[in-house]
């Protein structure tokens, strides 16, 4: 249904656009799996996929820097990120807007089971 685009996965910035630059000029439906902190990281996707006619749909996973700092312990020892950089992005991090050009937007929190919680976004997030 669509093809799934992680800068994890593609290693370098311009394999991750021309991807994303392929899916758009195909009209191929694709989800940005990423850590995007900033509204000027969001925007190298959100701008030309709404240029060229997409919706854009966004799922902000909330969470606090010790679940973070917690979760990435738990990860493969080779992908464990330092704990003062989840503390940077922490830092960083500009909750989404709909006015960035979101068509939806939905909160997602973790579960004490370990799965996910969809709500309607509120702009008050």
């Amino acid at each position: 249904t669509h093809v799934r685009i992680n800068l994890d996965m593609l290693r370098t910035r311009p394999r991750e656009l021309a991807l994303v630059a392929a899916c758009i000029a195909a009209k191929q439906p694709f989800v940005v799996d990423n850590t995007n902190v900033t509204r000027e990281e969001r925007a190298r996707y959100i701008v030309p996929a709404k240029a060229a006619g997409f919706r854009v749909v966004g799922y902000y996973l909330r969470s606090n820097i010790g679940d973070s700092i917690e979760r990435n312990r738990g990860r493969v020892p080779t992908r464990v990120v330092p704990d003062k950089a989840i503390a940077a992005m922490y830092h960083r991090l500009q909750p989404p807007r709909t006015e960035e050009g979101f068509d939806e937007l939905y909160h997602v929190t973790m579960t004490a089971e370990g799965g996910f919680a969809v709500q309607d976004w509120a702009e008050d997030n």
